[in-house]
């Protein structure tokens, strides 16, 4: 089984305080091992030095047949057992050993074949100084690692609260606010330091401008696009009712009231991108309306189930367009039997085609693409969905189980 670490472990703001954490206290285990080993060999050695001296001192007096010194003896029972070996070999050495609960710098040496020379001198003063020394370097270390670990965050945190900044930016941006900018302060004074996060907040502001300016020539030169078709469109369709009745005036009228759609879609879509759009709202019943739109659907039969009905107050007007699209479009790309379907504020549109294309399901409907030989423009969906958002509702497509394209609507 893997356990995965929790979401806030992450974070820039935690990595860098382990980072910091961790080369803190390997920097301070470093430094304290070796004040720790130059201190103890500088004590040791000095104990040594005197242990050594004395040791002379006694077996001089050893040898002249004076009396030995307090603390010098011949074969004392509590010489450590190696040092005594040593001595016995010949040579002299010196021990840090445990006596009678006291540490004990001893100095052995040989005096004949048989037997040593032994020379103790208390070694609690050194040993506290070590200890003290041992304790001083483990609390200034932790205070050290602890205002270290303080000071990174805080700078670390400050940087993590412009990224922050700026992500939350990004994501109004990719949710169609295109007017949100960060406006970092460093990227507004040009005389001051420019660190690596200014640099990304300047550049997403940078996208953002050109991104507005390239959709707004977009609404623009659609919007331009359909006002001029209107007035020869409105010629051409004069124009074709003065025809003579027959199969090629027939073709003539439907293609002129196809462009004429086209060209009122795209001006509606014109009118959903700038966002001014205004609601009239108005009581009405949920049910009444979805009949209404059905009964004035010229694509073919759909059923109306209502399970439970709802006065809501919304705009008619676009709440009919939502529903008339997708009941228009549930016939034109799908199959019957196509069932329009009311609970409460949800309305729910099926039809039983093959359902929704994948790019629709992951994206959303895009204006001008269909898949699979589909005739249309994609604009019914786009249209929906727009008029959806003016409404305060939540449009959601997706795909049935058992087949075919479920189109969900719910209402505020």
């Amino acid at each position: 089984m893997r356990f995965g670490l929790p979401r806030w472990s992450g974070t820039l703001a935690v990595k860098a305080a382990v980072f910091i954490t961790v080369m803190c206290c390997a920097l301070a285990a470093l430094l304290g091992i070796l004040v720790h080993v130059s201190v103890t060999n500088q004590t040791v050695g000095q104990a040594r030095d005197r242990a050594l001296s004395r040791l002379a001192d006694a077996t001089a007096a050893f040898e002249a047949g004076d009396p030995l010194m307090p603390g010098a003896r011949v074969d004392p029972p509590e010489l450590p057992r190696s040092l005594r070996d040593l001595a016995l070999a010949g040579e002299r050495g010196t021990m840090v050993a445990d006596h009678r609960g006291r540490p004990m710098m001893w100095a052995a040496g040989p005096v004949d074949d048989e037997r040593v020379l032994a020379v103790g001198i208390d070694y609690s003063q050194q040993s506290r100084t070590i200890e003290g020394l041992d304790r001083a370097i483990l609390w200034s270390s932790v205070l050290a690692i602890g205002a270290t670990v303080l000071v990174g965050v805080f700078a670390v945190t400050r940087v993590t609260r412009r990224l922050h900044a700026t992500a939350r930016v990004a994501r109004r941006i990719s949710g169609g606010d295109l007017d949100a900018r960060v406006d970092d302060p460093r990227t507004q004074d040009p005389s001051r330091p420019q660190d690596e996060v200014a640099s990304v907040a300047a550049a997403l502001d940078s996208m953002a401008s050109s991104l507005q300016s390239k959709l707004l020539a977009e609404q623009r030169f659609t919007a331009d696009v359909a006002h001029e078709l209107r007035t020869p469109l409105t010629g051409l369709h004069a124009a074709a009712e003065l025809l003579p009745t027959g199969r090629p005036t027939e073709l003539v009228r439907d293609r002129v009231a196809a462009l004429r759609t086209l060209t009122e879609d795209l001006l509606e879509i014109s009118r959903l991108d700038t966002g001014r759009e205004r609601l009239e709202l108005d009581s009405e019943p949920l049910a009444a309306l979805a009949e209404r739109v059905v009964r004035g659907s010229s694509e073919g039969v759909t059923e109306v189930v209502v399970g439970r009905d709802l006065v809501v107050e919304t705009d008619r007007r676009r709440l009919e367009r939502v529903l008339g699209n997708l009941v228009a479009n549930a016939h034109k790309h799908g199959r019957g039997p196509v069932t329009l379907t009311v609970d409460g504020a949800v309305v729910t549109v099926r039809d039983h085609g093959d359902g929704y294309p994948g790019y629709l399901l992951a994206h959303g409907p895009q204006r001008f693409r269909t898949e699979g030989g589909a005739k249309g423009h994609g604009l019914g969906l786009t249209i929906a969905l727009g008029q959806a958002e003016v409404l305060g509702a939540r449009l959601t497509f997706a795909n049935a189980v058992d087949g075919g394209a479920v189109a969900t609507l719910v209402l505020p």
